[in-house]
């Protein structure tokens, strides 16, 4: 069988620095079992990161392009057609559909008992043989998890066949139409995956704090063993994805187009329990977004400048960040050295005032905005946090 070589941790937005703003956190861990199969960025497998929203927001803008390419090349190589399929539960045989299911259930009952060491018994090799990241999770979620019921979609079954791994596999499932997906499709993007029968396998988690547990399963002979583990939130302070895609209407009504367009990247993470997962309703959201786009902001890998104490910063990204109740605003600007913390934290409340100043409409939108100077060379960062009412 194929394995995963590694395991990183790819998404735990935790607000990085030593000023005390890494102690506020959105409950959100995706652990997943290789390097670079589900982002193009990868880390240290160690290391909790934020949603690149510049490298991953332009790939949500093209999906649908890539879908009609790809059903057009589906149609003139039969050969491509065959190498990376997908079946939806409809299609499966029952055996197949049934097993899928029962051991997405047993994994999830695992995670609530809080036996880790039964997961990475039943994980493939390369997560088992650092299984720090998805241990720190189960036990972060136990409370949540316990007593509850939880409750598994029609599961998706992903072949990838082939010699070598492909460089970009996009899985197309279910009906599509003239126009791309419908209501009864979705699309998995997984790059660097080695050949191999996958399945995906999401539960609803009707728990205190509603969440989604998926499983990335990996077949090895007749079992079915952990390749991924993601545990995501449904809502952010009680608002889901469509309360978000209202407000990000809302906002664009009133020509506030960056608030509209930061609502519309948060209603497109809640929308999809995977980040590599597309629909109809992310596609949609993706074309709204690009009505929306700011030229005056760090965007699909641009940076831009700011005047800010005295200095030009150049900002790299930004993106909403859900913290407890709170909805703050994160930007990420360029600084040569940050082991001065003192005046690092002089910048980054310039930056802070410099950017709610110029684009006042943040203050509508967020409860406070968290600036990260982040060493270039190094990756090194600090940060710190203003709430809203505090910022002058």
């Amino acid at each position: 069988m194929s394995s995963f070589p590694e395991k990183v941790g790819i998404k735990g937005t935790v607000p990085q620095g030593r000023n005390g703003c890494n102690s506020r956190r959105r409950r959100e861990i995706v652990y997943v079992g290789r390097r670079d199969m589900f982002y193009d960025n990868s880390v240290d497998s160690r290391r909790r990161i934020e949603t690149p929203m510049g490298t991953v927001r332009r790939k949500q803008l093209t999906i649908r392009t890539r879908i009609v390419l790809s059903v057009v090349t589906m149609l003139l190589s039969t050969g491509h057609a065959h190498a990376q399929t997908c079946l939806t539960a409809g299609d499966m045989d029952e055996p197949t559909r049934a097993a899928l299911v029962s051991t997405a259930k047993r994994y999830f009952d695992m995670a609530a008992r809080g036996d880790s060491a039964a997961m990475r018994q039943n994980s493939i090799a390369s997560v088992a043989s650092d299984f720090s990241g998805i241990e720190t999770a189960v036990k972060d979620n136990q409370a949540n998890f316990s007593g509850v019921q939880a409750n598994p979609r029609p599961p998706f079954l992903l072949k990838a066949e082939g010699t070598a791994p492909f460089e970009r596999a996009e899985f197309l499932c279910g009906v599509f139409g003239k126009s791309g997906q419908t209501s009864d499709s979705a699309v998995f993007v997984i790059p660097n995956l080695p050949p191999g029968n996958y399945a995906v396998a999401i539960l609803d988690v009707p728990a205190k704090q509603p969440d989604t547990v998926s499983f990335v399963l990996q077949q090895a002979g007749k079992d079915w063993k952990i390749g991924g583990f993601y545990v995501k939130e449904t809502q952010i302070a009680g608002h889901d994805a469509a309360w978000f895609a209202d407000h990000a209407r809302a906002f664009k009504s009133k020509g506030q187009n960056r608030n509209a367009w930061l609502y519309f990247i948060e209603a497109r993470d809640l929308a999809v329990p995977l980040p590599f997962m597309y629909t109809q309703l992310t596609d949609k959201l993706a074309d709204e977004s690009e009505t929306v786009k700011p030229s005056d902001l760090p965007t699909g890998g641009s940076t831009v400048e700011l005047s800010a104490g005295g200095k030009t910063q150049r900002l790299t990204t930004l993106f909403p960040l859900a913290v407890g109740q709170d909805l703050d605003l994160v930007v990420k600007y360029q600084c040569a050295d940050v082991s001065n913390s003192a005046q690092t934290f002089k910048d980054n409340t310039a930056v802070i005032s410099a950017l709610v100043g110029k684009f006042p409409e943040f203050r509508d939108a967020f409860d406070g905005v968290v600036a990260r100077a982040v060493e270039p060379t190094t990756g090194r960062d600090y940060g710190s946090l203003l709430p809203m009412k505090d910022i002058k």
